[in-house]
């Protein structure tokens, strides 16, 4: 019997083998939807047996290696797609849904060989047909099972980082209105203004965290354009940072129209991400230069500072969130850097929301230049 009149013949028994392994991949298995799992897995054993039925070309043989199923031109999501959201969503990891199809494959074979005794040289082609199908619906369980996940982690960052932003607020505006009684004495004027000081860390983290999964679920960072001068927003931004880090001199050097129409509180704050960074990595010796210029299409913004180059492995992909292992183990110890690297993601996507672009140079000679370009129109 060819292995497709096999399937369709045997599909209880498949079925119910690969039912017991699913119930053995636990804890997730306690809460999977059995009837789901049986329609998924019963339509991918119709969908593998009609393709062994059909003549199959190099193409198509080339596509199946790469993942890449058949466009039906329907749009609608195939059974291994299915199968991969169903899995992300009852909670089953990576290695247990590709464990499914280790099993579901060794019990077709298994079943079917016991049943055939001798394999002909076409059903040995049957088998190689079998097992490209295989892999195929795995490629779309797997690709649709990383979508859902991802999507999942950045709505649950989104309400997380929502739903702190009350109660940090309301610890930031308690210590901020015992500093200004004036009446507090040591130890509790410095244990309050700690309080103060952290408070108001994290809620520039929260914040971050914010446009960083508004912008990944696909709305992109909110800007609205008024009218604005760039040179007073960067001063403004310097002498925030100078008072934090008195030891550290900024300087500002401006020319030309910077006058236009932007977001003034979103180029601040991917000005004090850029600069801080300048400040933080510049090194001592030599001071941190913010270059402003101006000319009809549009305004530059050059900040330079300093100390050690980016190693060239880092300069790709620089504004990517989260890429540096290292800035990750700062975040968790609670360095400096402890923003999990989302500071120059957001600049990068602050500027794109005003059409404009950042570029990055850097070398031990030169010392390290992030330049903003802001078009004056979009």
């Amino acid at each position: 019997m060819r292995l497709s009149k096999f399937i369709v013949s045997n599909r209880e028994s498949i079925l119910a083998e690969w039912e017991a392994f699913a119930r053995t991949c636990v804890p997730a298995s306690s809460s999977m939807d059995i009837e789901a799992l049986r329609d998924h897995a019963n339509e991918m054993l119709t969908v593998i047996a009609a393709d062994l039925d059909t003549p199959q070309g190099k193409r198509e043989q080339s596509e199946k290696s790469k993942g890449n199923a058949p466009d039906d031109g329907t749009g609608v999501a195939t059974a291994a797609e299915e199968h991969g959201a169903g899995r992300a969503e009852s909670g089953f990891t990576v290695e247990q849904m590709v464990s499914e199809y280790r099993a579901l494959r060794a019990s077709v074979i298994r079943l079917w060989t016991r049943a055939q005794g001798a394999v002909t040289a076409a059903e040995l082609e049957d088998l190689t047909r079998f097992n490209e199908a295989i892999d195929q619906s795995l490629a779309e369980s797997v690709t649709r099972y990383t979508q859902e996940l991802g999507h999942s982690k950045e709505m649950f960052l989104a309400i997380l980082g929502h739903d702190l932003r009350n109660p940090l607020g309301a610890v930031r505006m308690s210590a901020e209105f015992m500093l200004e009684t004036k009446e507090l004495k040591e130890p509790a004027l410095t244990l309050v203004s700690r309080i103060f000081r952290s408070s108001d860390r994290m809620i520039h983290l929260v914040g971050d965290l914010l446009d960083f999964t508004r912008s990944r679920l696909g709305g992109g960072i909110p800007i609205v354009r008024a009218d604005m001068s760039v040179g007073k927003v960067v001063h403004d931004v310097v002498d925030e940072i100078s008072a934090a880090h008195p030891g550290c001199k900024v300087v500002v050097d401006t020319r030309g129209e910077l006058r236009g129409s932007w977001d003034a509180a979103r180029i601040s704050q991917a000005l004090t991400n850029l600069i801080g960074n300048a400040v933080e990595h510049g090194g001592t010796e030599s001071a941190v230069t913010v270059d402003i210029g101006g000319d009809e299409r549009e305004v530059t913004i050059a900040i330079h500072n300093g100390g050690a180059a980016i190693p060239s492995e880092r300069l790709n992909g620089i504004f990517n969130p989260m890429k540096s292992k290292g800035a990750i183990e700062r975040a968790a110890a609670g360095g400096p850097s402890g923003n999990l690297g989302l500071g120059l993601y957001i600049a990068e996507r602050i500027v794109n929301a005003h059409a404009g672009r950042i570029a990055v140079e850097s070398s031990d000679a030169r010392g390290t230049t992030f330049t903003i370009h802001l078009p004056r129109r979009d």
